[in-house]
């Protein structure tokens, strides 16, 4: 797969480094061990994408570098975008805290995860403090982000119990699997652009229209993200292929396989906890039928309209990079 190009950004690095310095800093607490906690899964690194983007769209201005200029969008990235970025990244980072304890996870990001080095209490209560120092950094940039981030992590619970809620039902609708993953990802990334508009005091047609695009491109990633889940192998996830269907959270192409020719026979598998093998034999199920092909047609049509969303803003070396970066999520 080619390069994700927002990783080849010229002046990427500088901007990373300033997202990470700032990360470190808002993890930094006053007891040695809640930091050694809180900074665990920071210092494990992660590609950052919430915070960049975030970045990106605070460039996208009439202002920022046109498309046919040398410069980089990402010089004009001011502390703000940065801060804003950070609070959302924080908010995801304390969101695996949870997810990790109620999936009894043992990694993440390719390190022991909180839980299991730390125990449950203490990953539950170290995500509490990420997601109130993340408040706190967006409400340092004024009321209308503080409200909007409170906002995304109610929404982001919300989406989880969904999950939960549903969790082993082979009767779950795609309409439940697409309000969830609007709650649990697409909310993250969709708040990281709006944020972007509003710091840099975008008109309000061009932060609805950065609002879409996140929107949409949070929609696609998870898509993606679970399409992974079912065609990648064992080592390519770090984790057993499939996890998601021994969870008994059935994505969108194990529901449209459902839906197909393959439904009946991959029905009666599901709707409980599975052992290694029957896992091996829904994957199987999975992989041979459409609902495979039809998922990753649904990641290009959300690709699609975040990618349209983009023509309300003008011709900026940003937007370009925002909607090549959607693009990829399905090349």
């Amino acid at each position: 797969m080619a390069s994700n190009p927002l990783l080849d950004l010229p002046g990427l690095p500088v901007l990373r480094q300033r997202i990470e310095e700032r990360l470190l800093t808002a993890v930094e607490t006053g007891d040695p061990q809640l930091t050694e906690m809180t900074s665990h899964l920071v210092r494990a690194g992660g590609k950052r994408l919430r915070p960049i983007l975030a970045a990106l769209s605070s460039a996208t201005g009439a202002g920022a570098f046109p498309a046919a200029t040398s410069g980089s969008a990402l010089d004009t990235v001011g502390d703000d975008a940065v801060t804003g970025g950070v609070s959302v990244e924080l908010v995801h980072v304390g969101s695996l805290h949870h997810d990790d304890v109620l999936d009894e996870a043992t990694t993440r990001h390719n390190v022991e995860s909180v839980n299991a080095r730390w125990g449950n209490l203490r990953a539950i209560l170290s995500g509490d403090f990420l997601l109130a120092r993340a408040s706190e950094l967006a409400a340092s940039l004024g009321t209308e982000v503080a409200t909007l981030l409170a906002a995304t992590i109610g929404r982001l619970c919300t989406g989880e119990v969904r999950e939960l809620h549903l969790a082993y039902q082979v009767d779950r609708s795609e309409d439940d699997y697409l309000i969830a993953i609007e709650g649990k990802t697409a909310a993250l990334y969709s708040t990281a652009c709006r944020i972007g508009g509003l710091v840099r005091g975008a008109p309000a047609p061009e932060t609805e229209a950065l609002t879409a695009f996140g929107h949409h491109y949070g929609m696609a990633f998870q898509v993606v993200d679970d399409v992974l889940d079912v065609v990648a192998t064992d080592d390519d996830l770090g984790k057993p292929a499939g996890h998601d269907m021994v969870e008994g959270v059935y994505t969108l192409p194990v529901l449209r396989t459902l839906a197909g020719p393959d439904g009946d026979a991959l029905r009666p598998l599901l709707g409980k906890p599975l052992d290694d093998g029957t896992r091996r034999k829904a994957l199987d199920l999975v992989r041979q039928g459409d609902g495979v092909d039809q998922a990753r047609v649904a990641a290009r049509g959300f690709v699609d309209q975040a990618v349209a969303a983009l023509d309300r803003l003008p011709p900026t070396e940003a937007r370009d990079a925002l909607a090549a970066a959607a693009r990829h999520l399905v090349a």
